[in-house]
């Protein structure tokens, strides 16, 4: 099938609500597009990459080991790139290793008094984005397309994880 859905396209072999689901994978890949393009405008002037801005961003509360931020980023970003990105924020001086008490070889990654400020000029940047993004949408169409997004990647999860499908 290709183009959009309509009267003229043959079957797809698909049911209607598989057909809708594939009519949305397209603006959402764009909508992915946008939201890291955005999310490169905003951290780039401080000197850091999204995925960057990610690790960081997910330490500000607490110490976390690579472990804990990989799990509490996800969206796909493996253990050993985060080491990795951990590794250079260390390196340029955003970031510190700490001893775990917890664990010996775990340790934990925290932002330094510069990254800190970096985090927060960032928050002002991300703050005036969202406002203007948000008003322009809605936020009650934000809110239903979040709660619909969420339902989408649990029954995507659900169906990958029953036995047979991959």
């Amino acid at each position: 099938m290709t183009g959009h859905p309509g009267a003229s396209d043959p079957p797809s072999g698909r049911s209607p609500a598989g057909d809708a689901l594939t009519a949305l994978v397209l603006p959402v890949f764009e909508l992915n597009g946008e939201l890291l393009a955005a999310a490169r405008d905003i951290a780039e002037p401080a000197g850091l990459t999204p995925a960057w801005w990610q690790v960081l961003g997910a330490t500000l509360d607490e110490p976390l080991t690579v472990s804990d931020v990989a799990r509490r980023v996800g969206l796909g970003l493996a253990r050993q790139s985060v080491q990795r990105t951990a590794d250079l924020l260390v390196e340029k001086g955003w970031a510190r290793y700490l001893d775990n008490p917890r664990h010996a070889r775990a340790r934990l990654l925290e932002p330094t008094a510069r990254g800190r400020e970096t985090l927060l000029r960032l928050r002002e940047a991300q703050h005036a984005w969202a406002d203007a993004v948000g008003a322009a949408v809605g936020a009650a169409e934000l809110q239903a397309f979040r709660a619909t997004a969420e339902r989408i990647a649990g029954a995507s999860r659900a169906y990958r994880e029953r036995p047979g499908t991959r």
